[in-house]
């Protein structure tokens, strides 16, 4: 194991199969001794913005880790959108606003959307920052608007692996976080335990254990939506992967391999980040697959832009909400898991996760997944269509638009993209075999 951890710290990129993109993915290895050196200038920025509260536009890689972080301290300032839903996006006041405008390509749709709308709001540069990587359309952006700043990150660290970035730690440091003191944390992680979780992981998925249960403390449930991206995506493709499992409670099965996590303070967050990083990492060397990229997340973003060729658009249609448990008590098989897939608003009162674990108890405790649209697209998305054929995934879609809210500068609104990406991914997971059931709800407590 000393072994794979050297080279993997030399950065030697045989680790992956041939052709792998690791030689441009491998700035989150020394990433928190860089943003280390940043941290005093990270925290005298943050200080001088006077606003109410933080709205970051961002998706995947540039909205879980803030989350996670924002979730862990409590913090009402920082609102992490990631979403289409156009009743989530309503609920956001743009008065006393600061936007944090963050996209690693610079040219997300569903940032585009969100920066439109709310710079209809409020057309002010200065109540705006970016986050990107050198050379982006929104570095462009944000200069052409004379945003605030605009954080420019090292290209070479890939989306799910930069919450230890600019990405992740300039929201941080707008909530208050030592941001020298999360550096400082990843530091002291213990590298060569995390080379042995990897390797577990990647052996367990070998051997037909194949879903990874990961027990995260109450505190910091929200570690899981951060955890479940990084595995996710970076091992779900070649027909094989971990399957992450994100809980607070232990489930156990025969295909389970379980880890628990113990997370004593905010900061120790820092240490988890880096450990789980060198763990993924290592489980796609055991795994063989490339860790770092990710070939079946644009089939989706294709199908969206296909089917929003022609509007209006075309009508689908879905199964009674009340014949799901049915339908899966036929379908599911030793070995399989649910995806419940909801492309509805936020709920915060735990309602999916009630879901997923009724679910989870009428199936005698066969794994359950569980995510909302569009977000999972940008996590677990790439996992459902590249990874093993055991998702039996459930699309949960509303009967209506939850709100009407139009796109400044688009052809259509919100609810009208929410509908697309849903079908786009319908399409996709058909045309991957996989089996599917859609079914149009006004609220998740209509699943029965």
């Amino acid at each position: 194991m000393n072994q794979v951890l050297d080279r993997l710290l030399a950065r030697d990129v045989s680790l992956w199969p041939e052709g792998n993109v690791a030689a441009k993915r491998l700035g989150w290895l020394d990433v928190p001794r860089r943003m280390r050196e940043e941290a005093a200038d990270l925290t005298s920025w943050a200080r001088t913005v006077d606003a109410e509260r933080v709205v970051l536009l961002g998706m995947g890689g540039s909205s879980l880790g803030p989350e996670v972080l924002r979730a862990a301290l409590g913090s009402d300032r920082l609102v992490v959108l990631d979403t289409t839903d156009p009743a989530t996006i309503a609920t956001v006041e743009p008065r006393d606003s600061f936007f944090l405008v963050s996209s690693k390509s610079g040219t997300t749709l569903e940032v585009h959307a969100l920066f439109n709308h709310f710079w209809s709001k409020v057309p002010d540069g200065r109540r705006y920052a970016a986050v990107t990587d050198p050379g982006t359309p929104l570095a462009d952006l944000a200069t052409e608007r004379g945003f605030a700043r605009t954080f420019l990150n090292p290209a070479d660290i890939g989306g799910r692996y930069s919450v230890l970035s600019y990405f992740g730690l300039v929201p941080a440091a707008l909530i208050g976080y030592d941001i020298g003191g999360l550096c400082d944390r990843a530091a002291t992680a213990d590298l060569e335990a995390a080379v042995e979780l990897g390797v577990a992981m990647g052996g367990a998925a070998r051997q037909g254990r194949d879903k990874v249960t990961i027990v995260t403390p109450e505190p910091f449930r929200a570690f899981g939506l951060w955890v479940e991206q990084l595995i996710a995506e970076s091992t779900g493709k070649r027909g094989t992967g971990c399957v992450p499992v994100p809980t607070t409670e232990v489930e156990t099965g025969a295909d389970r391999h379980v880890v628990g996590l113990e997370i004593d303070d905010a900061l120790q967050l820092g240490t988890e980040f880096y450990r789980w990083e060198v763990a993924t990492a290592v489980a796609g060397h055991v795994l063989g697959i490339d860790p770092f990229d990710e070939p079946n997340v644009t089939e989706s973003k294709q199908n969206t832009a296909k089917v929003l060729e022609t509007l209006p658009l075309p009508a689908v249609d879905g199964a009674d909400p009340a014949t799901v448990g049915d339908w899966l008590a036929d379908t599911v098989r030793p070995g399989d898991y649910v995806s419940l897939q909801a492309y509805v608003p936020y709920q915060r009162d735990d309602a999916l996760e009630r879901l997923r674990r009724a679910v989870r108890d009428g199936l005698d405790g066969a794994a359950v997944t569980a995510g909302y649209g569009p977000r999972f697209l940008h996590s677990t998305g790439q996992l459902h269509k590249g990874g093993p054929p055991s998702v039996v995934a459930v699309q949960l879609a509303p009967r209506a638009p939850s709100a009407q809210l139009t796109i400044p500068g688009f052809d259509y609104d919100f609810g009208t993209l929410i509908d697309a990406q849903a079908l786009g991914d319908l399409q996709s997971l058909k045309a991957h075999d996989r089996r599917v059931l859609r079914v149009e709800i006004d609220h998740l407590e209509d699943v029965a």
